[in-house]
């Protein structure tokens, strides 16, 4: 999950044309929670993904939707129970 969270958070702060430091000054957070984050080293409590969220201008739910590889994955697993 934390993988998840920090590719979706990536994609969508780039998306929005945030830089990391840009993105650490308007949010609050430092530009090393957000690297940490991307990296997946991060476990973002609900609040913080809703601050985070919010700062980007998305819903917190889409830093938790499932991403291409997370349906790859899936669909490997399927293949597998077959």
């Amino acid at each position: 999950m934390r993988k998840l969270v920090g590719r979706n958070f990536g994609r969508l702060r780039r998306e929005k044309g945030f830089t990391q430091e840009q993105f650490a000054e308007a949010s609050g957070f430092t530009q090393q929670y957000i690297s940490d984050l991307e990296r997946g080293r991060r476990n973002p409590t609900v609040v913080t993904l809703f601050h985070l969220a919010s700062t980007l201008g998305v819903g917190p739910v889409d830093l938790i939707s499932p991403d291409e590889e997370v349906a790859g994955e899936r669909a490997k697993a399927q293949k597998r129970k077959a």
